[in-house]
C-alpha cells in the first residue's frame, strides 16, 4: 500500500494533538516543528481534517487545533479518507455486466485485490490514534530516558 506524505503528515499531527493538546489547542507552527512537516503543508493538511470534522480549529492568540473526537474514536482510515478520498471504494455494477467488461487479468485477479483493499481497510479500522500516540510516548521514553538523582 502506498501512502501519500499528506495521509502520512495527517497522521502524525493527529498524533501530536493527541499528546500535546489536552485542554489547549495546539498551534500548526508547534506541530510543524515537533513533527518535521513544513509548516504550509501542514495547514492544508489540518484545514482539509477540519472540513472533514475531525479537528477543531479555534483563532486568536491562544488559538490552535484540537481533536474533534477522542483519539481512541479516530481511526487511521478516518485520516486517510478525510485527506484522500474514498481509499478502498467498490463498484456497484452487477457482476455480470462487469465480468463483460473486464480483461482475463481482471476476471482472474479481480477478487484477490478486493480481498487485499478489504484487509487493508479493516486494519486502518483497527488502529486509533490512541494506540499510535501511546506508541510515540514508548518511543520518546525510550530516547530520552529520565535520570534521577
Amino acid at each position: 500500500m502506498k501512502t501519500s506524505k499528506r495521509a502520512t503528515y495527517g497522521i502524525l499531527a493527529a498524533v501530536d494533538l493527541a499528546i500535546n493538546a489536552h485542554e489547549a489547542p495546539i498551534q500548526a507552527r508547534a506541530i510543524s516543528r515537533r513533527q518535521g512537516i513544513p509548516l504550509r503543508f501542514l495547514e492544508q493538511v489540518l484545514h482539509a481534517m477540519k472540513n472533514a470534522g475531525l479537528v477543531e480549529s479555534h483563532r486568536g492568540a491562544q488559538g490552535g487545533y484540537l481533536l474533534s473526537r477522542e483519539p481512541a474514536a479516530l481511526s487511521l482510515a478516518d485520516i486517510f479518507e478525510s485527506l484522500e478520498g474514498p481509499v478502498f471504494h467498490r463498484s456497484h455494477v452487477d457482476q455480470e455486466s462487469r465480468n463483460r467488461h473486464m480483461t482475463r487479468s481482471e476476471l482472474l485477479l479481480g477478487e484477490v485485490w478486493e480481498q487485499v483493499q478489504h484487509t487493508e481497510r479493516k486494519v486502518l479500522e483497527g488502529i486509533t490514534i490512541e494506540q499510535l500516540a501511546a506508541r510515540q510516548r514508548s518511543i520518546d521514553a525510550q530516547r530520552n530516558p529520565m535520570y534521577h538523582i
